[in-house]
């Protein structure tokens, strides 16, 4: 069963910009690897992530996923082949974030919400350290004090600056953060 991964960020960004660019590149190295790639389903980061994984050669149907925050399906943007329509507004989040890994480029105040919460769920958390928002702001550090896996040393968000040391991380990290979140609770 191939992974699943989420990218998340700015939902406004300029066309052609940097944050455009970083997402189409990331979305067709994650296909290019054998991800499939989820997103929030709406504009920005979401939308050039599951653009650039359908120019990816070993595209095929099914690989992009937006979950939006709305009831109606026909507010996805157009590169999501599996639309899931929560009606849920920003609570969807949660929906997003619970796949195989976490790659946040960018963002604000939501995308710092989804990090916050892929942190408490267990998830492999990812984060572009050159690009202007909470994902550089977050990179390379753990969200809180909390000991997420025993026997990972240094465990946080993985501070990378390119889609080739996304794909290097996930393949050999993925592995490791294998626990599935189960209900709210506190380690020791």
């Amino acid at each position: 069963m191939r992974k699943i991964i989420a990218v998340i960020g700015d939902a406004t960004i300029e066309e052609g910009g940097e944050k455009h660019q970083v997402a189409m590149a990331l979305g067709k190295a994650l296909v290019d690897a054998g991800y499939r790639v989820q997103t929030g389903g709406r504009t920005g980061v979401m939308t050039s992530a599951l653009q650039g994984a359908k120019q990816s050669k070993k595209y095929r149907e099914g690989d992009t996923i937006g979950i939006t925050p709305f009831f109606d399906r026909a507010k996805v943007n157009p590169y999501a082949d599996i639309v899931i329509a929560t009606g849920l507004d920003f609570y969807r989040n949660n929906i997003v974030i619970n796949a195989d890994a976490v790659v946040a480029i960018g963002g604000g105040a939501g995308t710092l919400a989804e990090i916050a919460g892929a942190w408490h769920m267990l998830k492999l958390i990812i984060s572009y350290k050159n690009i202007d928002g909470w994902s550089s702001r977050i990179a390379d550090q753990a969200v809180d004090h909390r000991t997420r896996y025993p026997a990972i040393q240094n465990d946080r968000v993985y501070g990378i600056t390119t889609a080739e040391e996304v794909i290097k991380l996930l393949d050999e990290l993925l592995p490791q953060y294998n626990e599935p979140y189960q209900a709210i609770y506190v380690r020791p």
